[in-house]
């Protein structure tokens, strides 16, 4: 027979146990509401010339920047994409840094010199944006390499596009990285377009995970919407690297509501589909299943949009007001080959 102070030892820890859930729900929703209120700033400062050059924005695909970076530890690295803004952010990069790369200023976080697809902070071991498809990926073999090497218990992540599944850097980074059992996760963004082309026109298996699991690592896909989904795979894929299980694959299915790029006139997609995967937003759907469980959602959501609101707009105070690159500075950082006339 159950006792009555067993019975309320138990309904106590359930309460805990669902005000730690809420609580972790609250702060996953945070990260991505971060994310999607940055971007659509920059959409703004695109537009009225504040940011210039290529600017690929990440909303629609905050789920898996905030899922995956909330699986691996400060001490692991991370090789980005050209669509970095989310990755950065939820790596922990300030968001006054970003913003101040994004405007070219000095006090960016890659001095001014990088831009929108090459935000880079050594500190916090996130490697870089790579404005080359697929030119992060042998990148990332090297850092786990490296860390083999030197024995250091490490995971490095290489965040990529479809696009990037389709180039030699993926499979011959891959194949290295099976044959020698490297620590790293490969995540794989298949937001269904390498730019303007949709997925089913370059591949002919479109079942990514699949075909990464011929290399003989362990590969699966994941629901890329659903934050929770993307945390609890990438937890149990860095667990497999951590307990020297080699690489791991996966394959994020996700989509990113915005074109390709601010100069894209996204043309190529059917608008209904867009409005079908709109309809799974993220954030939404965090949000809605915190209302289905009871759990406080909606000054959660006030609180955070005022928090984020107040940070977003100190980044770009700082980035207004930030320095240029002085001019005789403009030489550091270049390397020539010089030759001799003959």
């Amino acid at each position: 027979m159950t006792s009555v102070r067993g019975t309320h030892r138990r309904k106590a820890t359930m309460g805990a146990d669902v005000a730690t859930r809420a609580e972790r729900r609250g702060e996953l929703l945070h990260a991505m509401l971060r994310i999607r209120r940055f971007e659509e700033r920059c959409v703004e400062l695109y537009s009225a010339a504040k940011i210039r050059g290529f600017v690929h924005l990440y909303i629609g695909e905050e789920a898996v920047a905030v899922g995956v970076n909330e699986a691996l530890t400060a001490e692991d690295a991370v090789v980005s994409t050209y669509r970095e803004h989310g990755h950065a952010l939820a790596r922990g990069l300030p968001a006054e840094a970003i913003m101040a790369e994004m405007y070219g200023k000095a006090t960016g976080c890659s001095g001014g010199r990088g831009g929108s697809m090459h935000l880079f902070d050594a500190g916090r071991h996130f490697y870089g944006g790579n404005a080359i498809v697929a030119g992060g990926l042998p990148l990332a073999a090297g850092l786990a390499l490296a860390d083999r090497m030197c024995g250091r218990s490490r995971v490095t992540c290489c965040f990529f596009g479809d696009g990037a599944f389709a180039e030699g850097e993926f499979h011959e980074t891959a194949n290295l990285a099976a044959l020698w059992g490297l620590p790293l996760l490969f995540v794989c963004e298949n937001n269904l377009y390498a730019m303007g082309t949709a997925l089913q026109r370059h591949e002919a298996q479109t079942d990514l995970a699949l075909r990464a699991a011929s290399y003989g690592m362990a590969a699966w896909a994941v629901d890329g919407m659903d934050v929770e989904a993307v945390e609890r795979a990438a937890r149990r894929a860095a667990e497999g690297i951590r307990g020297g299980g080699g690489p791991y694959f996966l394959e994020m299915r996700t989509y990113r509501f915005r074109a390709h790029s601010m100069y894209d006139p996204d043309r190529y997609r059917d608008k209904a589909e867009v409005e079908r995967w709109k309809a799974r937003d993220p954030i939404t759907r965090l949000a809605d299943r915190m209302r289905e469980d009871a759990e406080p959602v909606e000054d959660l959501l006030g609180e955070t949009e005022h928090q984020v609101t107040e940070e977003i707009d100190a980044a770009v105070d700082g980035a207004e007001r930030a320095p240029e690159e002085p001019v005789e500075s403009l030489l550091q950082h270049v390397t020539s080959l010089r030759t001799e006339a003959t």
